[in-house]
């Protein structure tokens, strides 16, 4: 994204001689890419170093990555890497309620509320100079797709057979091939950058990139059913089988391709195209 075209002209206030432009760290990924390479320290979550800015804003990469709202990015980076403007920018009080909205659930999935630090009545109205939503135009430009739910995770089926793997693909809008893999990040030994390449049996009306986008999103959303699926850093395969109702994603079955019985997942695999289902 970039900051034209989000911006509504009215008056700003000063930044004063206490702030400084600094380039955007390189940890700072979620904020590359923004079509602005510097911003302004101290940044209006009140963070005065580098560090501090750091530590803060790699708590919200994952929130990022979810894809939880069109402008999650823009608002984020708005607060922790102010645009090296003449006046602070701040996110219209619309933006944050709309950020607010479709990602708070999101939080919630990991345990967290939406926190008081990011309360929209702090940001000023659409009437003031601020970033506005433009989710209306987003729609209208872009196809929405179904957002992925925080759900309870689905248990790992170990034994099946292809008839039972046939029936449930009948009652079902789509079927992907997983492979998981997980390490460490640099900054806590606790935290997972999972990483998956999805494989598709059926996946309805949906286009392949649609699909995998949004099984992406469902496995960094339900982080913790993500988590239980890799034990291990050795990579495992698994069918996530769900479907699709009122515009959200939900995975209702979870099966473990292992070798030894990945026999009756590649059957049923084989015997999908021809299957005619009752």
């Amino acid at each position: 994204f970039t900051v034209n075209g989000f911006l509504r002209v009215a008056t700003g206030f000063d930044i004063g001689l206490s702030t400084k432009c600094v380039v955007i760290p390189k940890e700072m990924g979620m904020c590359h890419k923004t079509g602005y390479s510097e911003m302004r320290l101290p940044n209006l979550m009140g963070h005065t170093s580098m560090a501090e800015v750091i530590l803060k804003s790699t708590t919200w990469q994952h929130l990022v990555h979810t894809d939880c709202h069109p402008h999650v990015r823009m608002f984020l980076c708005s607060l922790f890497a102010p645009i090296c403007l003449d006046t602070f920018i701040h996110p219209c009080r619309s933006m944050c309620v709309a950020v607010r909205d479709s990602c708070a659930p999101v939080l919630l999935c990991h345990g967290h509320p939406w926190p008081d630090s990011l309360d929209c009545d702090r940001f000023p109205g659409d009437e003031d100079m601020c970033l506005a939503s433009v989710t209306k135009e987003y729609k209208h430009l872009h196809k929405v797709l179904p957002r992925p739910a925080c759900q309870t995770c689905p248990a790992v089926q170990e034994f099946f057979t292809h008839k039972r793997v046939l029936e449930v693909f009948c009652d079902s809008n789509f079927a992907v091939k997983v492979r998981l893999s997980k390490r460490r990040t640099g900054f806590d030994d606790q935290e997972y950058n999972i990483e998956c390449q999805v494989e598709f049996i059926t996946q309805g009306s949906l286009l392949p990139y649609e699909t995998q986008s949004m099984i992406q999103q469902w496995l960094l959303i339900n982080e913790k059913c993500t988590q239980r699926m890799t034990p291990t850093h050795r990579p495992m395969v698994y069918l996530l089988v769900g479907n699709i109702e009122e515009g959200i994603i939900l995975v209702n079955q979870v099966y473990h391709w292992q070798r030894k019985d990945s026999s009756e997942l590649t059957l049923a695999t084989q015997k999908w195209r021809y299957h005619k289902c009752l």
